[in-house]
């Protein structure tokens, strides 16, 4: 038998008992989370797409309802610490307009 030979079949048996271990002995268990329990790059990425989505079809109480799920104590603080991350982070231009955007269309909704 050829080194390459007993290499890939040694590569075969040890993937074929990865996926094993992985599926049926140990599989991953989901729990339930919420999204307060994000890091602050996700929850300014999630604040993100509901600034997108608030763009195209300017419903302002379902933005609002989407922020609120993130913990903060109302969605104007929510607006300001993923400004202040997403500006830290270096994101884009056009990323921290939508953003703004946002935030004063929640402030002039007041």
């Amino acid at each position: 038998m050829t080194r390459w030979t007993l290499f890939f079949i040694v590569m075969i048996i040890s993937l074929g008992a990865g996926l094993y271990y992985g599926w049926v002995i140990n599989p991953v268990e989901y729990e339930e989370t919420s999204l307060q329990t994000l890091r602050m790059d996700y929850k300014t990425d999630y604040t993100l797409m509901v600034a997108e989505v608030y763009k195209e079809n300017q419903d302002i109480t379902w933005a609002m309802n989407r922020l609120e799920l993130l913990g903060f104590s109302s969605p104007t603080v929510c607006l300001e610490n993923a400004l202040a991350f997403a500006s830290k982070a270096g994101y884009t231009l056009p990323d921290l307009y939508l953003l703004r955007d946002l935030k004063n269309a929640l402030e002039e909704s007041k």
